[in-house]
Protein backbone atom coordinates (compact mmCIF):
# COMPACT_ATOMS: atom_id res chain seq x y z
CA UNK A 1 0.00 0.00 0.00
CA UNK A 2 1.47 3.63 -0.99
CA UNK A 3 0.72 6.58 0.47
CA UNK A 4 -0.49 9.65 -1.33
CA UNK A 5 2.87 11.17 -1.87
CA UNK A 6 4.10 7.69 -3.69
CA UNK A 7 5.85 6.81 0.23
CA UNK A 8 5.16 3.51 1.48
CA UNK A 9 3.27 2.84 4.74
CA UNK A 10 5.39 1.53 7.28
CA UNK A 11 4.29 -1.66 8.62
CA UNK A 12 4.92 -0.77 12.47
CA UNK A 13 1.55 1.73 11.25
CA UNK A 14 0.04 -0.23 8.65
CA UNK A 15 -0.81 -3.51 11.26
CA UNK A 16 -2.50 -1.24 14.13
CA UNK A 17 -4.21 0.45 11.83
CA UNK A 18 -5.82 -2.53 10.29
CA UNK A 19 -6.29 -3.78 13.79
CA UNK A 20 -7.99 -0.82 14.51
CA UNK A 21 -10.39 -1.04 11.74
CA UNK A 22 -11.19 -4.97 12.65
CA UNK A 23 -11.75 -4.30 15.67
CA UNK A 24 -14.58 -1.66 14.84
CA UNK A 25 -16.52 -3.36 12.16
CA UNK A 26 -15.83 -7.36 13.50
CA UNK A 27 -18.97 -6.74 15.85
CA UNK A 28 -20.98 -5.08 13.49
CA UNK A 29 -20.50 -7.55 10.90
CA UNK A 30 -21.39 -10.23 14.07
CA UNK A 31 -24.66 -8.42 14.53
CA UNK A 32 -24.96 -8.78 10.74
CA UNK A 33 -24.35 -12.78 10.30
CA UNK A 34 -26.40 -13.24 13.21
CA UNK A 35 -29.19 -11.58 12.47
CA UNK A 36 -32.46 -13.60 11.45
CA UNK A 37 -32.56 -12.63 8.06
CA UNK A 38 -35.39 -15.20 6.99
CA UNK A 39 -37.75 -14.68 10.26
CA UNK A 40 -36.82 -10.82 9.62
CA UNK A 41 -40.26 -9.11 8.65
CA UNK A 42 -42.30 -11.08 11.17
CA UNK A 43 -39.76 -9.70 13.64
CA UNK A 44 -40.21 -6.66 12.89
CA UNK A 45 -43.98 -6.41 12.47
CA UNK A 46 -44.19 -7.92 16.34
CA UNK A 47 -46.21 -5.40 18.56
CA UNK A 48 -43.17 -5.15 20.78
CA UNK A 49 -41.09 -4.24 18.27
CA UNK A 50 -43.49 -1.74 17.13
CA UNK A 51 -44.29 -0.35 19.82
CA UNK A 52 -40.59 0.64 21.07
CA UNK A 53 -39.78 1.93 17.21
CA UNK A 54 -43.28 3.91 17.53
CA UNK A 55 -42.31 5.66 20.63
CA UNK A 56 -38.45 6.21 19.94
CA UNK A 57 -38.91 7.92 16.89
CA UNK A 58 -41.49 10.16 18.21
CA UNK A 59 -39.81 11.00 21.18
CA UNK A 60 -36.66 11.56 19.53
CA UNK A 61 -38.03 13.89 17.24
CA UNK A 62 -39.96 16.05 20.15
CA UNK A 63 -36.50 15.87 22.22
CA UNK A 64 -34.96 17.07 18.69
CA UNK A 65 -37.70 20.11 18.63
CA UNK A 66 -37.03 20.99 22.14
CA UNK A 67 -33.21 21.10 21.50
CA UNK A 68 -33.81 23.27 18.37
CA UNK A 69 -35.78 26.20 19.93
CA UNK A 70 -33.50 25.79 22.91
CA UNK A 71 -30.13 25.25 21.62
CA UNK A 72 -30.35 27.45 18.69
CA UNK A 73 -30.44 30.82 20.40
CA UNK A 74 -27.98 29.21 23.23
CA UNK A 75 -25.69 28.36 19.89
CA UNK A 76 -26.04 31.71 18.65
CA UNK A 77 -25.63 33.60 22.47
CA UNK A 78 -22.10 31.49 22.22
CA UNK A 79 -20.63 32.79 18.80
CA UNK A 80 -21.95 36.05 19.06
CA UNK A 81 -22.05 37.98 22.07
CA UNK A 82 -18.72 38.53 24.11
CA UNK A 83 -19.68 38.16 28.02
CA UNK A 84 -17.67 37.63 30.90
CA UNK A 85 -17.88 33.71 31.70
CA UNK A 86 -18.80 32.45 28.27
CA UNK A 87 -16.10 29.78 28.68
CA UNK A 88 -17.63 28.25 31.55
CA UNK A 89 -21.03 28.52 29.36
CA UNK A 90 -19.12 27.03 26.86
CA UNK A 91 -17.78 24.32 28.85
CA UNK A 92 -21.53 23.49 31.21
CA UNK A 93 -22.82 22.93 27.53
CA UNK A 94 -20.84 20.22 26.83
CA UNK A 95 -20.58 18.50 30.22
CA UNK A 96 -23.70 15.99 28.87
CA UNK A 97 -20.95 14.97 26.04
CA UNK A 98 -18.68 13.21 28.78
CA UNK A 99 -20.94 12.62 31.43
CA UNK A 100 -21.96 8.91 32.37
CA UNK A 101 -26.09 9.42 31.15
CA UNK A 102 -26.92 7.46 34.23
CA UNK A 103 -25.53 10.06 36.25
CA UNK A 104 -27.36 12.71 33.94
CA UNK A 105 -30.67 10.87 35.06
CA UNK A 106 -29.59 11.28 38.59
CA UNK A 107 -29.01 14.57 38.14
CA UNK A 108 -32.72 14.71 36.14
CA UNK A 109 -34.61 13.17 38.58
CA UNK A 110 -33.07 15.56 41.81
CA UNK A 111 -34.14 18.34 39.87
CA UNK A 112 -37.45 17.76 38.17
CA UNK A 113 -38.24 14.36 40.53
CA UNK A 114 -41.48 14.34 42.89
CA UNK A 115 -39.02 16.15 45.43
CA UNK A 116 -36.57 17.60 43.02
CA UNK A 117 -35.90 21.61 43.08
CA UNK A 118 -38.03 21.76 40.32
CA UNK A 119 -40.36 19.27 39.92
CA UNK A 120 -41.90 19.12 43.76
CA UNK A 121 -43.26 22.66 42.31
CA UNK A 122 -44.23 21.58 39.24
CA UNK A 123 -46.18 18.75 40.65
CA UNK A 124 -47.97 21.08 43.60
CA UNK A 125 -48.53 24.16 41.47
CA UNK A 126 -49.26 22.50 38.16
CA UNK A 127 -49.91 18.60 38.98
CA UNK A 128 -47.17 17.83 36.59
CA UNK A 129 -44.89 15.03 37.21
CA UNK A 130 -41.90 14.29 34.69
CA UNK A 131 -40.04 11.00 36.05
CA UNK A 132 -41.41 7.64 34.77
CA UNK A 133 -43.58 9.02 31.47
CA UNK A 134 -42.92 10.00 28.32
CA UNK A 135 -42.68 13.20 28.74
CA UNK A 136 -39.87 12.27 31.23
CA UNK A 137 -37.73 10.38 28.03
CA UNK A 138 -38.10 13.37 25.98
CA UNK A 139 -36.42 15.48 28.74
CA UNK A 140 -33.95 12.73 29.45
CA UNK A 141 -33.18 12.23 25.57
CA UNK A 142 -32.83 16.39 25.27
CA UNK A 143 -30.40 16.78 28.07
CA UNK A 144 -28.11 14.30 26.43
CA UNK A 145 -28.52 15.30 23.08
CA UNK A 146 -28.56 19.09 23.07
CA UNK A 147 -24.91 19.40 22.99
CA UNK A 148 -24.45 18.39 19.74
CA UNK A 149 -27.08 20.82 18.01
CA UNK A 150 -25.16 23.54 19.80
CA UNK A 151 -21.79 23.06 19.08
CA UNK A 152 -22.91 22.02 15.03
CA UNK A 153 -24.65 25.64 15.11
CA UNK A 154 -21.89 27.56 16.55
CA UNK A 155 -19.55 26.13 14.42
CA UNK A 156 -21.53 27.15 12.00
CA UNK A 157 -22.35 30.64 13.04
CA UNK A 158 -18.35 31.32 13.70
CA UNK A 159 -17.70 30.10 9.88
CA UNK A 160 -20.69 31.87 8.57
CA UNK A 161 -20.12 35.79 6.66
CA UNK A 162 -20.84 38.48 9.30
CA UNK A 163 -21.07 41.13 6.13
CA UNK A 164 -24.40 39.90 5.08
CA UNK A 165 -26.07 41.17 8.92
CA UNK A 166 -24.25 44.04 9.07
CA UNK A 167 -25.56 44.86 5.32
CA UNK A 168 -29.09 44.00 6.88
CA UNK A 169 -28.82 45.80 9.74
CA UNK A 170 -28.10 49.06 7.97
CA UNK A 171 -30.19 48.82 5.56
CA UNK A 172 -32.59 49.14 9.10
CA UNK A 173 -33.20 45.61 9.93
CA UNK A 174 -34.12 44.76 13.65
CA UNK A 175 -32.06 42.22 15.38
CA UNK A 176 -34.67 39.83 15.00
CA UNK A 177 -35.57 40.46 11.67
CA UNK A 178 -31.82 39.99 10.95
CA UNK A 179 -31.69 36.69 12.64
CA UNK A 180 -34.67 34.73 11.54
CA UNK A 181 -34.13 36.37 7.47
CA UNK A 182 -30.32 36.16 7.59
CA UNK A 183 -28.64 34.68 10.38
CA UNK A 184 -31.05 31.47 10.31
CA UNK A 185 -30.75 31.13 5.98
CA UNK A 186 -26.98 31.32 6.53
CA UNK A 187 -26.21 28.58 8.89
CA UNK A 188 -29.37 26.03 7.67
CA UNK A 189 -27.11 23.54 6.67
CA UNK A 190 -25.13 23.81 9.89
CA UNK A 191 -28.36 23.35 12.07
CA UNK A 192 -29.89 20.63 9.87
CA UNK A 193 -26.62 18.99 10.73
CA UNK A 194 -27.01 19.32 14.20
CA UNK A 195 -30.22 18.42 14.26
CA UNK A 196 -29.92 15.30 12.43
CA UNK A 197 -26.96 14.25 15.21
CA UNK A 198 -28.96 15.32 17.49
CA UNK A 199 -32.06 13.09 16.89
CA UNK A 200 -29.90 9.97 16.01
CA UNK A 201 -28.50 10.54 19.39
CA UNK A 202 -31.32 10.52 20.84
CA UNK A 203 -32.71 7.98 18.99
CA UNK A 204 -29.68 5.76 20.79
CA UNK A 205 -30.01 7.13 24.53
CA UNK A 206 -30.13 4.47 27.09
CA UNK A 207 -28.66 5.30 30.30
CA UNK A 208 -30.43 9.04 31.40
CA UNK A 209 -34.04 7.50 30.07
CA UNK A 210 -34.12 3.96 32.03
CA UNK A 211 -33.17 6.11 35.26
CA UNK A 212 -35.27 9.19 34.67
CA UNK A 213 -38.59 7.78 32.98
CA UNK A 214 -38.22 3.95 34.01
CA UNK A 215 -38.88 0.77 31.35
CA UNK A 216 -42.43 0.67 31.06
CA UNK A 217 -43.55 -0.72 27.58
CA UNK A 218 -45.25 1.70 25.39
CA UNK A 219 -44.60 4.20 27.61
CA UNK A 220 -41.46 4.69 28.24
CA UNK A 221 -39.50 1.88 26.63
CA UNK A 222 -37.40 3.16 23.51
CA UNK A 223 -35.77 0.95 20.91
CA UNK A 224 -32.48 0.71 23.49
CA UNK A 225 -34.24 -0.48 26.77
CA UNK A 226 -35.83 -2.88 24.79
CA UNK A 227 -32.99 -4.30 23.63
CA UNK A 228 -31.89 -4.36 26.90
CA UNK A 229 -34.96 -6.10 27.69
CA UNK A 230 -34.77 -8.59 25.11
CA UNK A 231 -31.27 -9.80 25.66
CA UNK A 232 -32.24 -11.89 29.00
CA UNK A 233 -35.14 -13.23 27.46
CA UNK A 234 -35.17 -13.05 23.88
CA UNK A 235 -31.38 -12.83 21.92
CA UNK A 236 -33.08 -12.45 18.11
CA UNK A 237 -35.74 -9.50 19.10
CA UNK A 238 -32.27 -7.54 20.63
CA UNK A 239 -30.73 -8.52 17.34
CA UNK A 240 -33.40 -7.22 15.45
CA UNK A 241 -33.69 -4.07 17.49
CA UNK A 242 -29.91 -3.40 17.17
CA UNK A 243 -30.25 -3.62 13.17
CA UNK A 244 -32.62 -1.01 13.68
CA UNK A 245 -30.72 0.89 15.13
CA UNK A 246 -27.42 0.40 13.32
CA UNK A 247 -29.50 1.06 9.93
CA UNK A 248 -30.34 4.60 11.19
CA UNK A 249 -26.75 5.44 12.26
CA UNK A 250 -25.56 4.20 8.79
CA UNK A 251 -27.76 6.62 7.10
CA UNK A 252 -27.21 9.44 9.24
CA UNK A 253 -23.74 8.83 8.84
CA UNK A 254 -23.69 9.08 4.91
CA UNK A 255 -25.79 11.79 4.85
CA UNK A 256 -23.59 13.83 7.08
CA UNK A 257 -20.80 12.55 5.33
CA UNK A 258 -19.96 15.76 3.54
CA UNK A 259 -19.82 17.60 6.89
CA UNK A 260 -16.91 16.64 8.07
CA UNK A 261 -15.34 14.48 4.62
CA UNK A 262 -13.47 17.95 2.53
CA UNK A 263 -10.72 15.92 0.60
CA UNK A 264 -11.53 13.30 -1.81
Amino acid sequence: MAARAGRRVPAALLIPAGLGLLFLVLPLAGLLIRAPWTTLPQRLAEPGVLTALRLSLVTATLATALCLVLGVPLAWLLARVEFRGRRLVRALVTVPLVLPPVVGGVALLLVFGRRGLVGEWLDSAFGVTLPFTTAGVVLAEAFVAMPFLVIAVEGALRGADTRYEEAAATLGAGRWTTFTHVTLPLVAPGVAAGAVLCWARALGEFGATITFAGNFPGRTQTMPLAVYLALETDLQAAIVLSLILLAVSVTILAALRDKWITSP
